[in-house]
């Protein structure tokens, strides 16, 4: 019993250190959330302005928040959707992000906030079709001291080794935002192979069976790994 109630000291200090860094870390990536969905919406507004007289009617460039943790931006046939993840991550300890200075020096900036960006098409979530594929396009890393880092297509301004050198700001982030839908406009929507969808039954055409062969995705039958996120 003696050396359990030795251990509170030291319990008590664990709880204190990582619940405040924990939400200093949710604090900070909910703000870089709520700028994000901010530039969205001005870019929303400022692209369907210039496009106004060039774009058929029916194409739409729209902005829509939906809630706290997400926003969605429809640009065309796509859609990207901004989500925030409530909780916090550290990089795990093989992760080349340690072999930084930045890091090594104060392991607590490893601990990170992540907003994923998704590529999705818009007419999945407009024709329920609940079986179609989204695909990882980027993601958000942010930290206590609002350093911010980007993996993911079309993010070459960002590495590991460069992790605490950008602070977050509106021009950064802006970049993060176009370098995702320049790779997404470019991320074309491929025939799937015709043996995936040469039998189909009665049932799936009279049902649409969400987990069924017909579910749409821009790489649809074709192999799409971790390798083509990086």
């Amino acid at each position: 019993m003696d050396s359990v109630m030795g251990l509170k000291p030291a319990i008590l200090q664990a709880i204190i250190e990582k619940s405040n860094l924990s939400q200093r870390v949710y604090d900070n990536t909910f703000a870089v959330m709520t700028k994000l969905k901010e530039i969205l919406h001005e870019l929303a507004s400022d692209l369907d302005e210039e496009l106004e007289e060039s774009l058929d009617e029916r194409v739409r460039i729209e902005y829509r928040d939906r809630g706290k943790y997400e926003a969605q931006f429809i640009f065309g046939e796509n859609l990207l959707i901004f989500s925030m993840h409530t909780d916090i991550f550290r990089f795990s300890p093989d992760d080349a992000v340690w072999g930084s200075d930045y890091l090594s020096s104060e392991p607590e900036n490893g601990f990170c906030g992540i907003i994923n960006v998704w590529n999705f098409l818009k007419d999945s979530f407009e024709h329920k079709r609940l079986g179609d594929e989204g695909y990882l396009v980027a993601r958000i890393f942010v930290n206590r001291q609002m350093h911010f880092m980007v993996e993911g297509k079309g993010q070459g301004a960002f590495s590991r080794a460069e992790f605490g050198r950008h602070h977050v700001d509106k021009e950064g982030l802006t970049d993060v935002i176009e370098a995702a839908v320049d790779y997404s406009m470019h991320f074309d929507l491929l025939v799937p192979p015709y043996e995936s969808l040469k039998v189909v039954t009665a049932e799936l055409f009279n049902t649409k069976l969400e987990n069924s062969k017909m579910q749409t995705g821009k790489r649809l039958g074709y192999n799409f790994d971790v390798s083509e996120i990086g």
